[in-house]
């Protein structure tokens, strides 16, 4: 099947670049913002309360927290070049962060957390602009292991605010505390759908608070004296700490690794709000994705210099588009400001920090569990053989057990110890480790370096015809190869607009079951897969001379799919023989 798109969004009422009404447009606003609040709240204090840091430095991370996320979320709205998206993704903080972030506070204060969180940002924007270049070291075998392990490095924090209540309170205050807020997020999320299933953790949070002000351990003195405007005490900033010491370089591969794994969360976040934004099905845009990606690195760069914690995109924003209908950008641009607004309303954020720990630890709970199927799901969709499955299993064994000091705790003492202290990057380092030596350990691909132009046609030919008598594909497979080499290199030129000083890597592999072309050159505008979709549809727009070639390819080929970076482009071929 060449070029799958999903099926036509026809209940799609506003598209990504259509301009709604200005109440439509404050309404959904509103509630994207609802829905999101509590979770750029509760981060930041899980964090700093857990930490044992001052209420001052609490209210300052807050603040910070919502202003950063209210111009990252404007800036993936809006696009600024390469930076952004371009659609509707809300950002928030992220709970992903929480057990390296408490380590660093404990180790060295809020001024090393601020260090590490702006180094690993730069790791977003490197990935962002290689993001061609990297697509087989950042794997989802990776970022699927390490996302399962997330909420094991994140278990005792939770279990800790579980049971943080007042020396006072009530024995049944924590447990029937907890409990009121799992079943209410759980229950309503298994039992109403559509826009009622996003407010199941908001109706979690508010029956959990209503539990805990009968027990008394609700904060309503908080409320009561929080103002209703008001500034943060800026004397609590934290700064940065420039020593560069053992613990900045034990905690930085563990931010590294999060980092890598957020960069991923939003891959996937920015596919499926592209999906989502359009009536009509279109290629993905990996263009949309690296500013996406840059946009997150942007927002933890801001996020380290303020001084709060670090923050990656929201599926809710996602699931709002789909079930309203409305994908302009307006909205993400309105969601922006109201986070920023919100910022200077110190009671209404007050009512969201004097929850009770039970409830923040139960809400933190059910986040971590879809975390841990998030990242089944991404290493199902990539397929689980037996190689990947061993690798996967065994790095989660090793993040779990130097998690919980099983593995000779007394040998893992220093800087080594602080490294693999965490599960996450025990596990991260293991997995990527194993599956480097697998991607080098197999058989090497065949390479082709020429000039993207119609005098290396012959190069071509002559490689293919090489690589399929090394493959020893039979005299057809072979003539079908060759044809494909052929009428992609037209589609290609045709695609730079006869442009002939662009560079191209072709790349040939072999699986036992067909073989893999990938056509690696300078970027263009028009997508591949989009102009098979739209000869498949009968659409007359295209040129004639550019139809033949598009017609033969799909006639030749198993599959095409084609990825479009900034100045790169990525054509992935797939043919088959016809038996198969």
């Amino acid at each position: 099947m060449l070029s799958p798109h999903p099926p036509a969004n026809h209940e799609l009422l506003y598209e990504a670049d259509d301009r709604p009404s200005l109440p439509l447009t404050l309404g959904l606003g509103m509630q994207n913002t609802a829905l999101n609040l509590a979770g750029v709240v509760l981060a930041p204090t899980i964090l700093i309360t857990t930490a044992g840091e001052s209420d001052a430095y609490l209210n300052w991370a807050v603040f910070a927290a919502l202003i950063v996320c209210g111009i990252a979320t404007i800036v993936q709205a809006v696009r600024f070049g390469r930076l952004g998206a371009g659609y509707i993704l809300v950002m928030g903080s992220t709970s992903a962060f929480l057990a390296v972030s408490v380590s660093a506070i404990e180790q060295g204060g809020p001024a090393l957390l601020a260090t590490l969180i702006i180094v690993a940002s730069f790791v977003q924007f490197i990935l962002g602009s290689r993001m061609a270049a990297l697509r087989r070291v950042f794997t989802p075998t990776v970022a699927g292991t390490v996302l399962m392990l997330i909420p094991v490095s994140i278990a005792p924090i939770v279990f800790a605010q579980l049971t943080d209540v007042p020396a006072a309170a009530a024995p049944a205050a924590a447990p029937v505390t907890a409990l009121v807020t799992l079943a209410a997020s759980v229950l309503v999320s298994l039992r109403l759908t559509g826009i009622w299933r996003l407010w199941a953790p908001a109706i979690g949070l508010i029956s959990g608070s209503l539990a805990g002000a009968a027990f008394g351990i609700y904060d309503i003195e908080r409320v009561a004296t929080a103002p209703w405007i008001g500034l943060p005490d800026f004397s609590a900033y934290p700064g940065f700490d420039l020593s560069f010491n053992t613990a900045f370089w034990a905690l930085l591969p563990g931010f590294i690794i999060v980092t890598l794994v957020g960069a991923m969360d939003t891959l996937g976040d920015t596919i499926a709000i592209q999906r989502a934004s359009w009536r009509k099905p279109r290629a993905i845009d990996f263009r949309s994705i690296q500013g996406a990606i840059n946009a997150d690195g942007l927002g933890n760069l801001l996020s380290g210099i303020a001084g709060t914690v670090p923050n990656t995109t929201y599926g809710n924003s996602i699931a709002v588009v789909e079930i309203t209908g409305v994908a302009a950008r307006r909205v993400g641009i309105c969601v922006g400001l109201l986070f920023i607004m919100l910022a200077c309303l110190p009671k209404i954020l007050a009512v969201v920090i004097a929850m009770p720990r039970p409830v923040a630890g139960a809400y933190l709970a059910v986040i971590i569990s879809l975390l841990f199927v998030f990242g089944i799901k991404i290493l199902i969709n990539d397929g689980l053989d037996y190689r990947k499955s061993l690798i996967v299993g065994f790095a989660f064994w090793v993040g779990l057990s130097f998690q919980f000091d099983m593995i000779y705790p007394e040998l893992l003492q220093g800087a080594l110890g602080e490294i693999l202290g965490h599960g996450m990057t025990a596990g991260g380092i293991t997995v990527i480790l194993l599956s480097s030596f697998l991607d080098l350990t197999r058989s090497r691909p065949r390479r082709l370096r020429a000039t993207l132009s119609n005098t290396a046609l012959p190069e071509i030919d002559a490689f293919l015809c090489d690589f399929a008598r090394r493959v020893k594909f039979d005299e057809g497979t072979t003539t079908r190869l060759r044809a494909v080499g052929e009428e992609t290199l037209h589609i290609l030129l045709g695609n730079g607009q006869g442009e002939s000083d662009r560079d191209l890597l072709l790349v040939a592999r072999a699986d036992g079951k067909g073989a893999d072309l990938e056509f690696i050159a300078g970027g263009s505008d028009m997508n591949l897969e989009d102009q098979l979709a739209l000869l498949s549809e009968g659409v007359a727009d295209i040129p004639n001379e550019s139809e033949a070639p598009l017609r033969l390819l799909r006639h030749y080929a198993t599959s095409v799919r084609h990825q479009q970076y900034h100045g790169t482009d990525i054509a992935t071929i797939r043919l088959e023989p016809q038996s198969a």
